[in-house]
């Protein structure tokens, strides 16, 4: 199933378009039946990753049936998510006012901008540019890491 995005979305800041500061973003979305949300605020860990090692594949984890994302770093003037996608699942078609970069990390998505599909596999890394409609859908299941600068 496709997550819809709603206004609260156009931002980028986090899968539900809200800032969570010191609080885990990691969320999984229930898609069957329309379940609510179900969210987790105990504190990231974002502050044991500085200065760390770590494989960033491995700080967010697949769950079936859904998107799980984990918000590394969150300021005004952009945030860094990590998103883990079940396959079949996606984003529905939005826009962002500003440009978003896309770094697969594991697996295989589509992604749809402005009406051009691109497959997008592990390694691989594409511009979402500011106002352009884009959505994106788990063709395997897979991780990307989403960058939003905010200008």
């Amino acid at each position: 199933m496709i997550l819809p995005l709603d206004n609260r979305f156009e931002q980028h800041s986090g899968l539900l378009g809200e800032t969570h500061g010191s609080f885990d973003s990691r969320i999984a979305l229930k898609t069957n039946g329309g379940k609510e949300v179900e969210r987790s605020e105990k504190p990231t860990g974002a502050e044991k990753l500085i200065g760390q090692a770590v494989r960033i594949a491995d700080l967010v984890n697949y769950q079936d049936g859904s998107v799980v994302s984990r918000e590394i770093i969150s300021g005004k003037t952009g945030t860094v998510t990590l998103f883990a996608f079940d396959k079949g699942q996606g984003l529905s078609e939005h826009t962002a006012p500003f440009d978003a970069l896309v770094y697969v990390l594991d697996g295989e998505a589509d992604v749809v901008i402005s009406g051009k599909t691109l497959r997008l596999k592990e390694g691989e890394m594409v511009i979402m540019p500011a106002n352009e409609s884009h959505a994106l859908k788990a063709t395997k299941r897979f991780k990307m890491m989403l960058v939003m600068i905010r200008s």
